[in-house]
């Protein structure tokens, strides 16, 4: 990596922080509990450790070796995965996911920046007025309800074809009966064993 890169990248991300944070007044409590906390994140794949803290209108971003509150070592795609907390345990028995320290300070930075909400339309209507920066939240709004409508039917249809045409993974009735079956054979197994017990006595 370009030695200049993380200090751009830094410098980057605090502005961007700045911006949101200002259009969003609701973060304020959650951002005055992250204040006097760190939390460095080193991305493995980029060999590359960040340090977050938070100031009054901004997150810091720095690089340095000092303790911090709380320290996660991952890649990037398994940083994607965390938005989903069940996956927290199997990450971390598969070695995908490092954690020291306190993990209640990860918790609080990530539901800071899932929280944070800016208000998009405020900004857009200082440059094109307010009937037009309304017009283009709301169809930014219902393009992102669609999205997700759409990305959730085409779950739906993979877990389907997965099911009924490669049968490459069993329905919940086929599950059932063979869960049936299981405790079935258990009982038959555990009569047969006390059967022979008294055989042998």
């Amino acid at each position: 990596m370009l030695p200049l890169l993380p200090q751009l990248l830094c410098a980057t991300a605090e502005n961007v922080s700045r911006k949101l944070i200002a259009l969003d007044p609701a973060c304020q409590p959650a951002l005055k509990r992250l204040q006097d906390k760190q939390l460095s994140v080193t991305l493995r794949d980029l060999k590359l450790t960040l340090v977050v803290s938070a100031c009054q209108d901004a997150l810091l971003f720095n690089q340095h070796n000092d303790a911090t509150d709380c320290q996660i070592s991952a890649d990037i795609r398994t940083l994607k995965q965390l938005r989903d907390p069940s996956q927290l345990t199997r990450l971390i028995k598969s070695d995908a996911l490092q954690i020291e320290g306190d993990l209640q300070v990860a918790q609080l930075f990530s539901q800071f920046v899932q929280q944070l909400s800016p208000d998009w339309q405020l900004a857009l209507s200082h440059y094109m007025g307010d009937a037009l920066a309304y017009k283009i939240s709301s169809t930014l709004t219902q393009l992102q309800q669609y999205i997700k409508l759409k990305n959730s039917q085409l779950a739906q249809l993979q877990l389907e074809l997965a099911q009924d045409e490669l049968l490459l993974a069993p329905s919940r009735a086929e599950t059932e009966q063979f869960n049936q079956q299981l405790s079935e054979l258990q009982a038959r197994v555990e009569l047969l064993r006390r059967q022979l017990s008294k055989l042998q006595e």
